[in-house]
C-alpha cells in the first residue's frame, strides 16, 4: 500500500491530505499558513492529518508540495531586493518591454557584449564595468539576474556574468537561458529578475518543509509541483523556483480532474489572495503558449492558460463614495482580515475598534492595523522605512498609532511590497464572519471593522449603512459580481478570435449582463455560461452556488473542494521538457545551438540527430533527477521551411523532448 501526503501552501491556509494507492483521500487538515515560518503551518496540517488517519509517519511512501506563494508574491509585487545585469541591450529596453516596472527601483547595469541571431560574438563583454557593479550591489541585494543577447543561441557571455557573480558576491544568480530556450531576451529577462526575486522566498518554504517533514519522521522524498501541474524535485524547485508560479493553481486543476473525473468544464479556485480560473479540456488543462501571467508580468514560463485575478477571501475592501448610494469594490491586494488578526491579539484590536466608534468622526484609518513579519532580511530598505519598521516592533498596533505623517505612506507601502510588514483590514472573510457562514475567526471583531466601514459617507452625505450585516452582504455581492465576471472573461478568452473586442469588454457588457438577469422586453435576451464550473477553495461552498446562479451554470463542488491543490499536489506526473534549435546560418551549414556553445554539422539529419539526443538525454536525467520511474518519453519536431527557386529550403527547426513518468514511491 503507498500512502501519498500532500501538503499546500497558501496566502491563507495550509492544506495536508493523505491519498491511499492513488484511489482515496483517507484524511484531511487545514492550519493558518505562518508566513514569519512556513513551518509551523506545514507541521501544523501534518501533524493533524497524520493523527486524523492514525498512521504513522514513516508509513508515508511520498510527500509532495504545492504553494501559492511564488503567484502571490508576484501579484502582490513581493519578494526580494535584485539586481539586473543585462547585456548586449539598448538601455531603452527596460521601459519598453516593462522591466523597469519589474525592477521596482531596483539597481540594473547594461553592458556591452551579447551574440548574434547565429550565435557568434557580437561585442566583447565589458567585465570591468560589470566588476565594478559588482563591488557596489554585492551587499544591498539579496540576488542577481543576467540577460545576454541571443543566450538561447549562445550563452557564453551569461555564463561568464554568473561566473563572475558568484566570485565577487556569493549572491545566487538566475541565467535568462537556463529558463527559457525561447527567443526574446527583454521577456526572458524579465523571468530572470522574478526568478531571482522568488530564490530566497521558495528556498526558505522548501528547506523549512523538509526541516519539518524530517523531525515529524517523514522520510519520503519531497516533490514540488510546477505550474504546468507536473511534480519535480525539491532541489530542482529550489534552482528555478520561477517554474512554481501557478504551482497552486496548476495543482488544483490536476485536483478537480481527479476528484470529478470531469473532461469539459471551468475550474475556478478561490483563495485567500487569488481566484485562479482554467479550462479543462479533454481532461487536461491547456498549456499558455505565451508563457504564464501572473498579475501584471508576461513571463517565459511553462504554465497552465490560466486567468489569475487578485481576488480571494482576504482580498482588500474599497469604498466607492461616487454615486449617491456608494458601494464596495475588492482586490488585487491582500489584508489580513480583522478577524483574524484578533485572534493574535483580541486586546489591541477590540480596545481599538472601541474607541473608533465611540469616536464621533471617523478616522482615515479606522478598522485597520499593522504588524510586522519576523525573520525577514532587511536589505536595500532607507531610513524612513527602518524608522517606521523600529516604531511597529514586534506587536500589533492600529495603523493610525503608526503613521504620523502622510509622507510616511510610500515608505509603508515600499515595506508591504517587500513583504516586511502586514496591514490588515476589512475583507470578504470578515463579512463571511459577520453573517455566520464561517465561524474560524472573531466574528465579534469583524462586525465592529464592518460597523465602522459602513460609517463612510456617500455621494449622498449619508453613510453607506448602519448594520455591519448590511455591509457584509455587499462585500459578499460584490465578490459573487466578480468572480462571475472572472469567469465570463475566461470563457470569451478561450472563444476569441470570434469576437472584435476584449474579453474584459464582452464580459461586462451590458447585453451580457442584462442577459444573466433573463431581460425579456421589445427583445428577449438570455446569457450566461454554457460549460459547467467546478469550485474549489475553503471558502469555496461559502461563495459559489451565488456565482453559478448569476452565470447560470451547474456548479460543482467536490467533497474535497477546500484541499483540491493539496490532492493535485500527489496525483500529478513528473513530466520534464526540454527544447533546443537548429538554424542554417549558411547554406549546406546546419547548426546547432547547445548548452555549451553553437556545433555546426554538414547535413540536416546529423544535426537533428545529434540536437534530439542531447535533448533525450538531459529530459531523461531530469525527469529521473526528480524521481520519476517507468520514463515514457516523446519527441516533437517543427521544422520551417521556406520556398527559394522551386525547392524548400530549410530555415530553422526546434525539437521538443517529454520524459514523463509517476513519481516512485516508497514501499508502505
Amino acid at each position: 500500500m503507498a500512502l501519498l501526503l500532500g501538503v499546500d501552501t497558501g496566502g491563507t491556509y495550509t492544506d495536508a491530505v493523505l491519498i491511499r494507492d492513488d484511489e482515496a483521500v483517507i484524511a484531511s487538515a487545514k492550519s493558518l499558513t505562518t508566513r514569519h515560518d512556513l513551518a509551523i503551518g506545514v507541521g501544523g496540517a501534518v501533524r493533524a492529518v497524520l493523527a486524523e488517519a492514525a498512521i504513522s509517519p514513516e508509513e508515508v511512501s511520498m510527500a509532495s508540495l504545492s504553494t501559492t506563494l511564488a503567484t502571490n508574491a508576484l501579484v502582490e509585487g513581493q519578494g526580494g531586493r535584485v539586481a539586473l545585469i543585462y547585456i548586449g541591450f539598448k538601455e531603452s529596453d527596460l521601459t519598453a518591454h516593462g522591466l523597469a516596472e519589474a525592477l521596482k527601483g531596483d539597481p540594473y547595469v547594461v553592458l556591452a557584449g551579447g551574440h548574434n541571431h547565429a550565435g557568434g560574438e557580437a561585442r566583447k563583454l565589458n567585465e570591468e564595468a560589470l566588476i565594478a557593479f559588482l563591488e557596489t550591489h554585492k551587499d544591498d541585494v539579496s540576488g542577481f539576474a543576467v540577460a545576454s543577447q541571443f543566450a538561447t543561441r549562445n550563452p557564453a557571455h551569461e555564463l561568464r556574468a554568473a561566473a563572475l557573480v558568484a566570485e565577487v558576491t556569493g549572491r545566487p544568480v538566475s541565467s535568462s537561458h537556463q529558463l527559457s530556450a525561447k527567443l526574446n531576451g527583454p521577456k526572458r529577462a524579465m523571468t530572470a529578475v522574478l526568478n531571482a526575486r522568488l530564490i530566497g522566498m521558495i528556498d526558505r518554504l522548501i528547506g523549512r518543509a523538509e526541516d519539518t517533514l524530517t523531525e515529524l519522521g517523514i522520510t519520503a522524498p519531497l516533490m514540488v509541483v510546477r505550474g504546468d501541474g507536473a511534480l519535480i524535485s525539491s532541489a530542482q524547485a529550489r534552482e528555478r523556483p520561477i517554474e512554481t508560479i501557478l504551482s497552486g493553481p496548476a495543482a488544483s486543476i490536476v485536483g478537480a480532474r481527479w476528484m470529478t473525473g470531469a473532461d469539459y468544464a471551468l475550474v475556478s479556485d478561490i483563495g485567500g489572495t487569488t481566484t485562479d480560473i482554467a479550462l479543462l479540456k479533454g481532461g487536461r488543462p491547456a498549456i499558455d503558449p505565451a508563457g504564464a501571467r501572473v498579475g501584471a508580468y508576461r513571463t517565459m514560463v511553462e504554465a497552465v492558460a490560466m486567468r489569475t485575478t487578485g481576488l480571494g477571501g482576504d482580498s482588500e475592501v474599497h469604498f466607492i463614495s461616487e454615486g449617491l448610494s456608494g458601494g464596495v469594490t475588492l482586490g488585487p491586494k491582500r489584508l489580513v482580515p480583522v478577524s483574524l488578526i484578533a485572534i493574535d491579539a483580541a486586546d489591541v484590536v477590540h480596545a481599538a475598534l472601541d474607541a473608533q466608534l465611540r469616536s464621533v468622526t471617523p478616522g482615515e484609518y479606522d478598522g485597520r492595523f499593522i504588524r510586522a513579519v519576523p525573520g525577514q532580511t532587511h536589505e536595500g530598505i532607507g531610513p524612513r522605512e527602518a524608522a517606521l519598521l523600529e516604531r511597529i516592533g514586534d506587536g500589533v498596533h492600529p495603523l493610525g498609532d503608526i503613521l504620523r505623517a502622510r509622507i510616511e505612506q510610500g515608505a509603508l507601502k515600499r515595506l508591504v511590497e517587500r513583504g516586511l510588514v502586514q496591514i490588515s483590514g476589512v475583507t470578504p472573510s470578515d463579512a463571511s464572519h459577520a453573517l455566520g457562514r464561517v465561524l474560524h475567526w472573531d466574528a465579534g471583531a469583524a462586525r465592529k471593522a464592518l460597523l465602522l466601514f459602513g460609517r463612510r459617507r456617500t455621494g449622498s452625505g449619508n453613510m453607506l449603512s448602519t448594520s455591519a450585516e448590511a455591509v457584509a452582504e455587499m462585500i459578499v455581492d460584490r465578490l459573487t459580481r466578480q468572480t462571475a465576471l472572472a469567469l465570463l472573461e475566461t470563457a470569451f478568452a478561450e472563444e476569441n478570435p470570434s469576437f472584435d473586442l476584449a474579453p474584459e469588454v464582452l464580459a461586462s457588457h451590458v447585453l451580457m449582463q442584462r442577459g444573466m438577469t433573463g431581460h425579456v422586453g421589445l427583445v428577449k435576451l438570455e446569457t450566461g455560461l454554457n460549460v459547467p464550473v467546478i469550485g474549489l477553495g475553503a471558502s469555496a461552498s461559502s461563495y459559489y452556488p451565488a456565482v453559478g446562479q448569476l452565470v447560470g451554470s451547474k456548479m460543482i463542488l467536490p467533497e474535497h473542494a477546500g484541499v483540491a491543490n493539496a490532492i493535485g499536489a500527489v496525483v500529478g506526473r513528473v513530466t520534464m521538457r526540454q527544447s533546443g534549435t537548429v538554424t542554417s546560418p549558411s547554406e549546406g551549414k546546419f547548426r546547432v545551438h547547445l548548452m555549451d556553445g553553437p556545433q555546426d554539422f554538414g547535413d540536416q539529419d546529423s544535426a537533428m540527430a545529434m540536437l534530439e539526443t542531447v535533448l533525450r538525454d538531459k529530459a531523461e536525467a531530469d525527469a529521473r533527477a526528480a524521481g520519476a520511474a517507468d520514463i515514457q518519453v516523446s519527441v516533437k519536431r517543427d521544422i520551417r521551411k521556406a520556398g527559394v527557386e522551386s525547392r524548400d529550403v530549410f530555415i530553422e527547426a526546434t525539437i521538443t523532448v517529454e520524459a514523463a513518468g509517476r513519481p516512485r514511491v516508497a514501499e508502505g
